[in-house]
């Protein structure tokens, strides 16, 4: 009987079901009274909830981000308090809170729905900022398919390049791309020994506010944050390169929670540090730290509680690659690529559901695994001389394969992106050669190298190619040949690579290059 309870509970432990994997909580808010010499805090949280709490003189205390002495603390300001799953107290973290009340504050009036929708058009251009037509929200855009849904943009540049509207800087170092929703733009970047993400009016390319996200990492690649921030409403969540995983308030940058996920995950930093986008599913945040036990992991994007942790055999550390969301055969799965290679688990519990590693290497496997629905596979590839793989997915019942279609060296994408259109794959392919494949048989349709190995981007129509020397071109979007509509160079380069993903949304061009962020007008002649 002991040995069938031990098989049960070992069952229970691989496949994901019958036991839960919550085994954290934090609590964040605006304190309300606080008491030095007890070092007990009241915290009021945003949906009106008061908790009492002694914060003992073993843990943690910081104050943005940086360690600090208990008595530095004031009523007013915002913090969050991180405990075990047995409710220890672990860690007592504070930052500055920014328009917001802190005790006995005026009531507010009373304002009406329709009222209040007109008032959040007004301030930031749509009241429904995630379906708002110009919205970029996160890495890749709608659906991480490196598609925007931009119409009536300039269709030849060497007759009418695109104008420089603003050129924004600042920002620090890094290879962020950004994200976009209403008037408001959000990348990652640097300052002093920090990692901080940064609001821009798109507009103008005036800085709104910066936030800190931890420390700064720091690689003779280049220093700062990797990830692009993710917009899901009035919040975003952003991923430093240290693993320092917030969610903050677009309005005014005031942290929410914040949590380390190498650290919470037992898990150790990858080479190039973290570079993953974090994506936003319901309820869910996905992200692949690469802990023992805890390749990927689903956090309750409210408070990033654990839901569940995906034990994938091997555990696999993490790669640079960000997570997508595939649906077939009524299954629903998260697939990113590792350090070991691709992976499938299952979205409600974490449980592994196939995996492969045909066009995975083990240096660095950087680009984000395409889905084609029209052919119900996933086209995933790498570089360091290994090229891609499409896979045949089929699923039912909860279960999920993945078998080989076909591989092909043609598509050595390295960190630039693909994007599918119509049964094709287009990407630079190293040593830097624009590719088009037919993702039905595996044939290399058409291949050219006049602008070098970079990133992409596709809109109305059209590739926006970035190679990372420098130089933009304009390539029409079609399997029968390359056709290249025009090109620029972009002023006053940094002298680090163009590796940021190039990003079409309200009519604009946006190029990050380390402390400047470009904004080009895609529209006017």
């Amino acid at each position: 009987m002991r040995s069938i309870r031990l098989f049960c509970l070992v069952f229970c432990l691989i496949s994901g079901f019958g036991l839960s994997q919550i085994d954290a909580a934090i609590f964040s808010g605006i304190i309300q009274s606080i008491s030095e010499d007890q070092k007990r805090v009241v915290i009021k949280s945003s949906q009106g909830k008061e908790k009492s709490f002694l914060i003992p003189d073993s843990i943690p205390t910081t104050f943005n981000g940086k360690k600090t002495k208990f008595d530095q603390f004031k009523v007013g300001q915002r913090a969050t308090v991180f405990t075990s799953a047995s409710g220890t107290i672990t860690r007592f973290s504070v930052r500055n809170s920014t328009n917001r009340s802190a005790t006995k504050s005026k009531p507010k009036p009373r304002v009406s729905k329709r009222k209040k929708e007109v008032q959040m058009k007004d301030q930031f251009g749509s009241a429904n900022q995630g379906n708002a037509p110009q919205a970029w929200t996160q890495f890749r855009g709608p659906g991480r398919a490196n598609i925007s849904a931009e119409t009536g943009l300039l269709k030849d540049w060497n007759q009418a390049p695109p104008k420089l509207l603003w050129t924004a800087r600042g920002l620090g170092e890094g290879y962020s791309s950004v994200s976009l929703s209403g008037n408001l733009l959000f990348t990652m970047g640097t300052k002093s020994n920090e990692e901080v993400v940064i609001a821009l009016d798109v507009n103008t390319g005036e800085i709104v506010w910066s936030q800190s996200n931890g420390s700064i990492f720091k690689d003779g690649q280049g220093n700062g944050p990797r990830s692009t921030p993710t917009i899901d409403g009035n919040v975003l969540y952003a991923l430093g390169a240290n693993g320092d995983l917030s969610c903050m308030t677009t309005r005014d940058g005031n942290v929410e929670w914040t949590k380390n996920i190498l650290q919470e995950f037992n898990a150790s930093n990858i080479v190039w540090g973290i570079s993953e986008s974090p994506l936003i599913d319901g309820e869910k945040l996905i992200c692949s730290p690469g802990g023992q036990g805890a390749a990927m992991v689903a956090l309750n994007k409210q408070n990033g509680a654990t839901i569940w942790k995906a034990a994938v055999p091997g555990n696999p550390k993490a790669a640079y690659s960000s997570a997508i969301i595939v649906n077939v055969g009524g299954v629903k799965q998260y697939v990113n690529f590792t350090h070991d290679g691709i992976m499938g688990v299952n979205a409600k519990t974490g449980t592994p559901l196939w995996g492969n590693n045909r066009a995975a290497n083990k240096t660095a496997n950087c680009s984000a695994p395409l889905f084609s629905a029209r052919n119900n596979a996933i086209f995933y590839a790498s570089g360091y001389g290994t090229g891609g793989a499409l896979l045949k997915l089929s699923a039912s019942q909860n279960r999920a394969t993945a078998q080989l279609g076909f591989f092909t060296q043609d598509m050595k994408n390295h960190h630039g992106g693909m994007v599918v259109v119509d049964g094709f794959v287009y990407g630079s392919s190293d040593p830097g050669v624009l590719t088009c494949i037919n993702l039905s048989n595996g044939e290399t349709v058409w291949q050219n190298r006049s602008v070098g190995k970079g990133a992409l981007t596709c809109a109305d129509g059209h590739i926006y190619m970035r190679s990372e020397a420098g130089p933009i071109a304009l390539v029409e979007l079609s399997p029968k040949a390359y056709v290249e509509k025009g090109r620029f160079n972009q002023p006053q380069r940094s002298g680090k690579p163009a590796w940021p993903h190039p990003v079409v949304a309200d009519g604009k061009l946006f190029l990050r290059d380390q402390d400047s962020l470009l904004c080009y007008d895609l529209r006017s002649k």
